[in-house]
């Protein structure tokens, strides 16, 4: 059990309100199956230009090219802007015509409604684009559950794992830092919060891979979390 008197609680998704098991093994499999035909209906547009500086390339030939490019992307796990982009925009048609729906731990629907009820902000922080984070949370089986955020970052932050990144946010939400618990999966993601002057909690979920040693308050369930 862990206390927080703050103002912000700053959400990471997978391994933390989503079991990892549902990124990696739906998420991310139907964002590669659809890659080519999407590539192919989207060819030379802005999209494709970013997808080859990702890639480290100055364009690709062809959109088969491409489709292998983002599949190496994809296997290096690359958190860069053109792939979120990407599979974000994949991962929408997919919402919006049923073919996905987010899955999420029991404990949270009713933790973000505790919270907002307690007046807290919300909002969320993961290497997803925010057009994929507000899809995920549009379309979960529990409903829709995005009135409850009132805010999304994503890599055009920065990176999760540096301080900058925790600072630009604490600023724009106009609050200092030390009034926003960050809660995540990642040590590192963790520990650079933590530098920045965040609280912080460590997310241990069914699935998540065993951290050994942290400095982080650690929690199973958001119901841990006392709100003073």
């Amino acid at each position: 059990m862990m206390t927080f008197g703050g103002k912000l609680i700053l959400l990471d998704i997978e391994g933390t309100v989503s079991p990892l098991a549902f990124v990696h093994d739906v998420m991310f499999p139907y964002a590669r199956q659809h890659a080519g035909t999407y590539l192919v209906m989207h060819w030379k547009t802005a999209l494709i230009a970013q997808l080859a500086r990702d890639a480290g390339v100055a364009a690709f030939a062809t959109p088969a090219e491409a489709e292998a490019a983002v599949h190496r992307l994809m296997e290096a796990d690359a958190k860069v802007t053109g792939l979120k982009q990407l599979q974000g925009l994949i991962w929408e048609e997919g919402f919006r015509n049923g073919e996905l729906r987010s899955r999420i731990f029991d404990d949270v629907p009713l933790a973000l409604a505790g919270w907002c009820q307690k007046g807290l902000d919300i909002r969320i922080y993961s290497s997803g684009s925010v057009q994929a984070q507000r899809l995920f949370f549009a379309h979960t089986k529990r409903g829709d559950l995005t009135t409850h955020f009132s805010g999304y970052y994503d890599t055009t932050t920065g990176s999760k794992r540096e301080s900058a990144s925790y600072e630009a946010i604490a600023a724009d939400c106009g609050l200092p830092a030390e009034q926003i618990l960050f809660i995540s999966d990642v040590v590192e993601e963790l520990n650079a919060a933590q530098n920045a002057g965040m609280f912080t909690a460590l997310a241990v979920r069914p699935g998540n891979k065993p951290v050994l040693q942290h400095d982080h308050p650690a929690i199973t369930s958001f119901a841990e979390i006392s709100i003073a």
